[in-house]
C-alpha cells in the first residue's frame, strides 16, 4: 500500500516548489547584479522596453488587419506606428532611452508621492495613516533625488530600482517556496 506522500499530487507539488525556488534564487542573483551593476541593468530595462515596444507595434499592425471599420483600422496603424518608431528609437539610441525612462520614473514617484500625501490628509484619522504620510515623503524625496540628479542619476537609477524589486521579489517568493516545502513534509509525515 502506498503511503500519502507518494502521490502523483505530493510528487508534482514538490516538482513544483523546487522550481519555484530554483526561480526566486534566479531572482535574488539578477537583483543583486542589478544592485552591483546599476548601470548595466538599466541599460537593459532601456533594451527590454525597447524591444515590448517593437514587439507591441507588430501587435498593432496584425490587428489592424482583423477589420473593424476604417476608422479602427486607421487608429491600430498608428498606433503601431507609435510603438514601432518608439521602439526602435530606443534600441538605437538605449543610453538616450534610458535617460528619457529615468525622468520618466522620478516623474511616477514624484506623482505617487503627492497622491500618497492626499491620502493620508483623506484618512488621517485612521489607524497606521501616518505610514502613507511616511511613504509619500519618502517618494516625494526620491523622484526629487532622482529629478534634480537627472540626467546624471540615469546612471544608477533604474537599475538600482529594478534590482532592488527583483532581490525583494526573490526573497519573497524564496520564503513562499521554503513554506510550501515545510507544508508538503507536514502533510506526508
Amino acid at each position: 500500500m502506498a503511503t500519502e506522500g507518494s502521490g502523483p499530487v505530493v510528487k508534482a507539488a514538490k516538482r513544483f516548489t523546487g522550481w519555484y525556488i530554483v526561480a526566486a534564487v534566479l531572482f535574488i542573483l539578477l537583483g543583486l547584479f542589478a544592485i552591483v551593476r546599476p548601470a548595466a541593468a538599466g541599460l537593459g530595462v532601456a533594451l527590454l522596453v525597447g524591444w515590448l515596444f517593437v514587439f507591441a507595434g507588430v501587435g498593432h499592425f496584425i490587428a489592424a488587419f482583423e477589420g473593424g471599420g476604417a476608422r479602427r483600422v486607421m487608429l491600430q496603424i498608428l498606433a503601431g506606428v507609435a510603438f514601432l518608431v518608439g521602439g526602435l528609437y530606443l534600441l538605437m539610441h538605449p543610453l538616450l532611452g534610458l535617460s528619457s525612462l529615468t525622468l520618466l520614473l522620478a516623474a511616477v514617484i514624484l506623482a505617487a508621492g503627492i497622491c500618497e500625501i492626499a491620502a493620508y490628509f483623506r484618512h488621517r484619522g485612521e489607524q497606521a495613516s501616518g505610514w502613507m504620510l511616511f511613504n509619500g515623503i519618502v517618494a516625494l524625496l526620491l523622484g526629487g533625488i532622482i529629478g534634480f540628479h537627472w540626467p546624471w542619476s540615469s546612471a544608477w537609477a533604474l537599475g538600482t530600482l529594478v534590482g532592488v524589486n527583483l532581490l525583494m521579489t526573490g526573497i519573497s517568493r524564496l520564503m513562499l517556496g521554503l513554506a510550501g516545502r515545510r507544508l508538503l513534509r507536514q502533510a506526508t509525515t
